[in-house]
């Protein structure tokens, strides 16, 4: 009887290895689905980066506000007739500097 029950024993063990550990198994499944959710993330974020970007190119081919707006803050364009007055602002560093000089 001793003999069966180990029998028994070594069996469900041995039916138990493949769930656990081969190809199918569920440590393999849990390791998949982790990456299954980490690849969703990241697809997410780039979706929406696509989004932010298909809309600003749509803003350049629609509208020439757009347009405007980049040339004067990247290319620092003015408009005929137009002043334009920049401020510069002491840094505190350049001036404990120039007070030690």
């Amino acid at each position: 009887m001793k003999k069966l029950a180990f029998t028994l024993v070594i069996l469900i063990a041995l039916a138990q290895y493949p769930l656990w550990y081969g190809k199918g198994g569920w440590l393999n499944v849990f390791e998949i689905d982790q990456q299954v959710a980490a690849q969703r993330q990241t697809n997410q974020k780039l979706q929406n980066r696509n989004t932010v970007l298909e809309a600003e190119v749509n803003d350049l081919k629609k509208g020439l506000d757009a347009i405007e707006e980049l040339a004067r803050n990247e290319l620092g364009m003015i408009q005929k007739d137009e002043v334009f007055f920049q401020i510069l602002e002491n840094n505190e560093e350049n001036s404990s500097q120039r007070e030690r000089q």
